[in-house]
């Protein structure tokens, strides 16, 4: 992969998921370059040279591309003390918006859609339409 490919897709646009398949292929690339140092004949052939020699730059590629999307996460630039900042903050914040949903959904709907007035029932309504209707229909 040449470095403006991997430049570009480690490029994120906000709310996409990490691309975990750049970090999974990591410790394979790396078992492979162990495994080449590991055979029986070393690196005296020509071709194990060869293989090595692939399989290094092949992981150091996917290192690079692993390293560019690590470092395009929003707030990387964060100390892990103002990351926890962050996140206790996020976390208060979250607790009140809860508490906000529950004090909004213990709220009446009457059915005429007022919200707030604690629900008195058909009858009462009613009553206090007529009492309104009353008051309009009467000539000053």
């Amino acid at each position: 992969m040449s470095p403006s490919a991997a430049s570009a897709s480690a490029t994120q646009e906000p709310g996409e998921t990490l691309p975990a398949a750049a970090f999974e292929t990591l410790l394979p690339k790396l078992l492979a370059v162990v495994e080449i140092t590991q055979r029986s004949e070393g690196t005296s052939s020509v071709q194990n040279k060869q293989d090595l020699l692939q399989a290094i730059q092949t992981f150091r590629e996917s290192l690079a591309h692993a390293r560019e999307i690590a470092q395009a996460l929003p707030g990387g630039e964060l100390l892990v003390e103002e990351q926890d900042e962050v996140i206790a903050m996020l976390e208060r914040l979250r607790a009140k918006k809860r508490q906000q949903l529950r004090e909004f959904a213990e709220r009446a709907i009457d059915t005429q859609g007022h919200v707030g007035a604690p629900y008195v029932g058909a009858g009462a309504q009613s009553s206090a339409r007529m009492e309104v209707d009353s008051n309009a229909s009467t000539p000053t």
